[in-house]
């Protein structure tokens, strides 16, 4: 068998800590010897036992001589767990293959060369693309120092979002609103502009089973009028950041504040989608959410700040001039200026098409 083949199998364990790892990455490992798989891990919780401790540890004795499989370069640091470099040299392992070296400044390529100082044999590349797309939020936040930004919406077929009167109740299937929960167990936070939830009132929560932990709700409100009996102010289901202005009354701030909510008052009077992402990055907040609604998602897109694009197409056809659709604001006025993406995946969740597309990057 290949190093191809067990490669694959450490990737199929790391999908399984999707959205519980944190601002961790996801990570699985293999150990093989004389062919034959003896132990196997993924990192399945924020600060939890690695992937490589889990798999040595049910390699047991099996570990001396053989060769480990993992998704993420090894760390060579001390975090919330020891480094997993060292205990690899320990185990007497003699072949490390890796997936994709880690961006992080603090383990990137320092594993590699502690194992190599070791005398271990380290070979890397190996399915490096799908490594890469595996752990695709993890990467952009290392490397850009921003949250990887999704933004979602559900259309009908003629790009709308509700009818003129706002009723949208429901333009997609029960199957495609199932599939966002999803997105939300697997982003950390979900954004909304204050509109959303005048409209809707949402609990902007994951109703997935298992959940060990919600992703943080974020909303975006210039000048704080959020209602204050709002469901995210009272649930205590999750936490809530807001993003006001200095148009934010005090008298709410000290409100929301005593009801447990963050409220974060930048020194302007309009709210800048860049900074939140700065602000969200700071507390460690690597994947954003962004479930609308119009005026937010143009925000997103003139900036120039999301990595992919799901939008659900419901076989419907709403029609009427002044029904919403999914980007508003005043668009652009040349065809040369219009961003260019590519369709990533397209398939069905129910009735409805499923389509991803990204950024085509310059």
């Amino acid at each position: 068998m290949t190093d191809e083949y067990f490669m694959n199998l450490a990737l199929e364990l790391a999908k399984q800590g999707e959205g519980q790892t944190g601002s961790n990455p996801l990570v699985g490992a293999v150990v093989v010897k004389d062919s034959q798989v003896v132990g196997m891990g993924a990192h399945l919780k924020y600060g939890e036992a690695h992937a490589e401790v889990h798999a040595i540890q049910m390699a047991g004795h099996h570990a001396e001589g053989a060769v480990i499989y993992v998704t993420l370069e090894p760390c060579s640091h001390y975090g919330k767990t020891p480094p997993c470099a060292e205990l690899i040299i320990r185990s007497g392992l003699k072949r490390v293959v890796i997936a994709t070296e880690d961006p992080n400044p603090l383990v990137s390529g320092k594993g590699v060369q502690m194992l190599r100082s070791a005398g271990i044999e380290v070979i890397t590349g190996v399915l490096k693309e799908q490594a890469e797309e595996v752990n695709e939020r993890f990467m952009h936040f290392m490397r850009t120092g921003l949250p990887f930004v999704t933004l979602k919406a559900a259309t009908s077929l003629d790009g709308k979002t509700a009818t003129m009167t706002g009723d949208s109740k429901w333009i997609t299937s029960e199957e495609a609103r199932l599939d966002v929960h999803t997105y939300r167990k697997n982003h950390q936070s979900i954004l909304v502009g204050v509109g959303t939830i005048k409209k809707d009132d949402p609990s902007l929560t994951c109703r997935l089973p298992g959940v060990s932990k919600q992703p943080v709700r974020v909303v975006l409100d210039t000048k704080l009028t959020i209602p204050l009996q709002s469901k995210i102010i009272h649930d205590q289901a999750a936490p809530t950041w807001i993003f006001t202005t200095s148009k934010a009354k005090l008298e709410a701030i000290r409100y929301l504040e005593n009801h447990g909510v963050t409220v974060t008052v930048l020194e302007t009077e309009t709210i800048s989608v860049r900074e939140v992402l700065q602000q969200l990055a700071k507390n460690k907040i690597t994947s954003v959410f962004v479930e609308g609604g119009s005026t937010v998602h143009a925000s997103f897109i003139n900036e120039e700040l999301y990595q992919q694009l799901i939008i659900y197409l419901a076989p419907k056809l709403i029609g009427g001039l002044h029904s919403p659709t999914a980007v508003s604001g005043e668009g652009f006025q040349l065809m040369k200026d219009v961003p260019l993406l590519q369709f990533s995946t397209i398939t069905k969740a129910g009735p409805d098409l499923k389509i991803i597309a990204k950024p085509i990057e310059e």
